[in-house]
């Protein structure tokens, strides 16, 4: 008998099916916390596909939102849209702001299942230099790196690949670039890996 969750979870997977899409699950059953990258970004539709593919595969994404927005009256629309509010603001007086990498740290200690999706390229245009504190964060937090794409070349969506922080920066990194190296976004002229980690001439 199906639950309500799982009959979303068919509903999903059958619309990306007929649009043509297929899903990749490399997704753990039992994995409860991680940050899962979400790439390419070039495409509004990028979103639509990813969603659809992650509901597919029954993983609920939490996306960081200052703490303002999670009051009425966009509270409750945040929050179903996976929202979870952070302060960064100090505790105590005298105490410095936290880093956005200690704030989402901190949610992992808070919540035994979380998966924080992040969006290092930052926006839809090309983006040569990702934001890397998503690294910084699943090692101070002890958790994986899941790797969602969308590629429309070979209209596959989902979640290709999970990375276990070796505290190796480079070489975790230089794996990350390379599994997405191999991604056709939607508009390829608006998007690159950080040429910091990955070369092409090199591989």
């Amino acid at each position: 008998m199906y639950t309500v969750q799982r009959v979303f979870e068919k509903f999903a997977e059958k619309s990306l099916n007929m649009m043509g899409w297929e899903i990749d699950n490399h997704w753990p059953l039992d994995l409860a916390q991680c940050v899962m990258i979400a790439a390419p970004h070039t495409s509004n539709w990028d979103a639509l596909y990813a969603r659809l593919a992650l509901k597919a595969l029954g993983v609920n994404v939490r996306i960081t939102i200052k703490d303002s927005y999670m009051k009425f009256p966009l509270g409750p629309f945040v929050r179903a849209m996976g929202g979870i509010g952070i302060d960064r603001s100090p505790k105590a007086a005298g105490e410095q702001r936290l880093s956005m990498v200690d704030v989402m740290t901190n949610l992992f200690k808070d919540h035994a299942e979380l998966v924080m999706l992040v969006t290092p390229e930052g926006t839809r245009s090309k983006q040569e230099k990702w934001k890397t504190g998503f690294y910084h964060v699943a090692c101070n937090a002890g958790v994986p790196i899941a790797l969602a794409y969308m590629d429309y070349e070979k209209k596959k969506t989902g979640v290709g690949k999970i990375v276990y922080p070796t505290g190796d920066y480079e070489k975790d990194m230089a794996e990350i670039m390379q599994f997405y190296a191999q991604i056709s976004p939607k508009f390829p002229e608006d998007f690159s890996v950080d040429g910091r980690y990955y070369s092409a001439a090199e591989q």
